[in-house]
């Protein structure tokens, strides 16, 4: 019986402190702002509706000097996505499938252009994961500036909407994943990059 009363203590501890996590993980997911800062590159993960749009945008108003578009379906071509003046310094990488493949691929494009520095655009839902997938995936000099776009598919009374409310404890269960990952194998992501 006392066995029985400890299993379930630690039951709903675990379950107290995952509620925990998971409400600052959502704060800090719809706290996320826009820094007006300029850098060396503009790195847009596309997928979402508005993040390619973001990213000209910025790249047009000389917020980056160079613009890297990650993740675009190999039957898409530069003009459909940019024309324009600075054409020349748009690049797009077309192999990554995944947020992970996103990272491993845009490191190659950062450290062959000598990034020091970049504005990371995603879905807002997806940038804490995505930010922890970067700042593991590329050299520890370069800074990077997290810049959120905000999607139809999320909503801020998130608790009333069972889309959101599904999509944001989604990413909360890969993010912690991926925090524990790196918490136990913190090099890890760095041999996959380099080869």
């Amino acid at each position: 019986m006392a066995l029985l009363k400890v299993l379930f203590s630690l039951i709903v501890l675990i379950l107290i402190v995952l509620s925990v996590l998971f409400v600052d993980f959502v704060y800090k997911t719809f706290s996320l702002s826009q820094r007006d800062v300029k850098t060396d590159a503009i790195v847009v993960l596309t997928g979402g509706r508005g993040r390619v749009e973001e990213g000209v945008k910025l790249y047009r108003g000389g917020r980056g000097k160079l613009l890297f578009l990650i993740g675009v379906d190999p039957l898409v071509k530069k003009h459909e996505l940019y024309r324009g003046a600075g054409a020349e310094n748009v690049y797009l990488e077309k192999t990554s499938r995944n947020t992970l493949e996103n990272a491993i691929y845009a490191r190659d494009m950062i450290t062959k252009h000598r990034v020091s520095s970049i504005k990371l655009i995603t879905s807002r839902y997806h940038m804490k994961r995505s930010t922890i997938l970067f700042r593991n995936a590329l050299p520890k000099d370069i800074a990077i500036y997290p810049h959120p776009v905000d999607s139809s598919n999320l909503k801020e009374e998130w608790w009333n909407h069972k889309g959101s409310f599904k999509l944001l404890f989604s990413e909360f269960y890969k993010y912690c994943i991926l925090r524990l990952f790196f918490l136990f194998a913190p090099g890890e992501l760095r041999p996959i990059l380099t080869n």
